[in-house]
């Protein structure tokens, strides 16, 4: 006998985690209200156009009906579902510790539209121990609800494609949880793996951590030999030249985004600050821009000099800048004095500068590696590069 359709509503919807997921979700035949506060985006998405980029998304918008999906900023359609999928952000605060209170904020928020027998989604990263606390917390104040926690895994710029690559951590708080879960995510993942909500809060967090140390080895190295003089890619390319054990070496690079550096901080809080690991990784990333302006200072003082930095998103081919330390860069060069000019073919800032005008700088950095820039001849300038971008 088959399934009627569920409903779900998905909050924080016209986000990089919440829309992509949304638009799948009303493809693969589920009744999809995407809910968010930004009613920007939320205008943009009913008028057809896509608020960020995304691989595939603006097609598969305007290929789905309203009767699919729908956008909107009242909370008020989470009593017409029977599933609620939250995709909040959890930041650290200024001490490093997880700041729960979005997460808590928004429960109170959608609180006065819950149903008898709802199951609540939690998909972003989680503090280990909060689904089960929000589970008890419900339950106390007389909720009927279940809670079950999902991460997401995805990358941005890519997130319906990967969507449908990986398999998909699910858990639940009962068998109801459980099997609603399973329901919405093998709708088109490959595969579904179970653990318990704590498991899986830790799955994720280890799973963006181990990112953040692989980078923070490369990061190390690339100081290290540009320290002592040496060409850190020409050491890299001889160690992974037809060695299979290193073949998975990343490039040094500015290790910045919205997930990576704060969810280790959330591991390192979780240990009670024992996660030297992780404690050592942050020092590491966060002061790769640090040793670039010093490297920079060593051949020539940077008072009054033009500096120019190429690309300022968290990543290459992106047009989100949230946490990107290419701003922190440009922070440290101002303090030294320089005149910064920036520029991004992806981000729209009246404070940057035109392409042109940033190639005119007497040193140039390479603040975030969009391929768009391999059309640029770097040729007799002086060019700072950490992630090895402008190498032949």
């Amino acid at each position: 006998m088959a399934h009627k359709p569920l409903r779900i509503s998905v909050v924080g919807g016209a986000g990089h985690v919440g829309l992509p997921l949304s638009l799948l979700l009303a493809k693969k035949g589920f009744h999809v209200t995407a809910i968010d506060t930004d009613k920007s985006k939320i205008n943009l998405l009913r008028s057809g156009k896509f608020p960020f980029m995304e691989e595939g998304g603006l097609e598969l918008l305007r290929e789905l009906t309203p009767d699919s999906i729908s956008f909107s900023t009242d909370h008020q359609d989470i009593s017409r579902s029977e599933v609620i999928i939250l995709t909040i952000g959890t930041p650290v605060d200024f001490h490093l510790n997880p700041d729960l209170r979005p997460i808590y904020e928004s429960i109170d928020q959608i609180k006065p539209y819950f149903q008898k027998d709802q199951v609540i989604i939690l998909r972003s990263t989680l503090f280990p121990g909060t689904s089960e606390r929000l589970q008890t917390l419900l339950q106390k104040q007389g909720f009927k609800v279940s809670v079950s926690f999902c991460p997401e895994r995805i990358a941005q710029n890519v997130a319906l494609k990967e969507l449908q690559e990986f398999p998909q951590i699910i858990s639940g708080s009962d068998s109801h949880s459980l099997a609603t879960a399973r329901r919405v995510f093998s709708s088109f993942a490959p595969e579904i793996i179970e653990l318990s909500m704590t498991e899986a809060e830790l799955a994720k967090l280890f799973t963006n951590t181990w990112r953040y140390l692989r980078f923070t080895v490369a990061n190390q190295f690339y100081m290290l030999a540009e320290e002592k003089g040496f060409d850190f890619y020409k050491i890299r390319s001889a160690m992974m030249r037809h060695y299979k054990r290193a073949a998975d070496f990343p490039t040094a690079g500015f290790a910045a985004g919205p997930c990576l550096f704060k969810d280790t901080m959330q591991l390192s809080a979780y240990t009670r600050q024992t996660f030297a690991l992780g404690n050592a990784a942050m020092l590491v990333n966060e002061t790769l821009p640090d040793f670039l302006v010093e490297h920079a200072k060593r051949k020539k003082p940077l008072n009054g000099v033009k500096v120019g930095i190429l690309g300022m998103a968290y990543k290459a081919d992106s047009d989100d800048s949230r946490e990107s330390l290419a701003y922190k860069l440009r922070k440290l060069l101002l303090q030294e004095n320089a005149q910064v000019d920036c520029t991004d073919p992806y981000i729209k800032d009246s404070t940057f500068s035109t392409l042109e005008q940033v190639l005119e700088s007497e040193i140039l950095f390479i603040g975030c590696p969009h391929s768009v820039y391999k059309k640029i001849s770097f040729e007799g300038k002086n060019v700072i590069d950490c992630w090895g971008f402008t190498r032949s």
